[in-house]
């Protein structure tokens, strides 16, 4: 064998032995930009996600002005319950899911532990919902909510007041708030998907509708200047009590 011969087969044999190796490289890097690919897609699609979940969880705003259609509802305590016989007093109505919605009850005792500070701003507040009273009083005890609820068991309350199929559910109302002047004048209605608006921004969105409306207590702020203000924070701030809050069963958000 000569030494040409030699070299030729010797040669031969590390390409046989290092094309595989190169192959495996290449394939090593077609792998990893895939994988980058994919990842980049999963992250834009998260992102995308997340940005609509937080438009859809916008507050949304009215303050057009209008009688406030009159009702008779039953409270959870047996009493009935007549818009017309709170003429004088500032009234705010609180729609939601009721039974089943954590969140909603939980708004429910975050109202009831600033009573004080609606007592002092002489708003009453009447939260409304469509379960039956049985339902409402097994989650009122759960959250040792105290307030009676109002019974709306065929919806014809929420209807008028337009607060059906705002969130989740087309037959049951979302997280509104009405606001009724002391005439009997409806003067703002506010949704908060989000399904929390603390005591404290409640008020202060009273008090500016309240003083456009009627032009007195104060400096005249136009209600929607307080909306604007108000709507960046309040769907994003986490309702006092540091545990995961359910809406029928399933985790909406944890608090920080």
């Amino acid at each position: 064998m000569t030494t040409k011969t030699t070299t030729r087969r010797r040669t031969s044999r590390q390409l046989s032995t290092s094309r595989p190796a190169a192959r495996r490289r290449v394939d090593a890097r077609r792998t990893g930009r895939r994988h980058l690919v994919i990842g980049a897609v999963a992250v834009a699609a998260v992102v995308a996600v997340i940005a609509a979940m937080m438009y859809s969880a916008r507050a949304t705003s009215s303050a057009a002005t209008r009688l406030a259609p009159d009702f008779t509802l039953t409270d959870t305590a047996g009493s009935s319950v007549h818009l017309a016989d709170y003429r004088g007093r500032t009234v705010v109505l609180y729609f939601s899911e009721g039974a089943g919605c954590q969140p909603c009850l939980l708004q429910m005792a975050d109202i009831e532990r600033h009573a004080a500070d609606f007592t002092a701003a002489g708003v009453t507040v009447l939260p409304i919902v469509m379960n039956t009273a049985d339902e409402i009083r097994h989650d009122m005890a759960a959250g040792d909510v105290k307030t009676p609820f109002l019974i709306d068991a065929d919806g014809a309350v929420s209807r008028a007041y337009g607060t059906l199929g705002k969130e989740m559910h087309a037959g049951l109302p979302g997280h509104s708030f009405v606001l009724i002047d002391k005439t009997g004048t409806q003067c703002w209605y506010g949704e908060y998907p989000s399904m929390y608006l603390s005591s404290a921004d409640l008020l202060a969105l009273v008090r500016g509708h309240l003083t456009d409306h009627t032009g007195h207590g104060g400096p005249r702020q136009h209600p929607t200047a307080v909306f604007d203000d108000l709507a960046r924070q309040a769907p994003y701030r986490a309702p006092p009590g540091g545990r995961a809050l359910l809406h029928r069963g399933m985790p909406i958000f944890n608090e920080s």
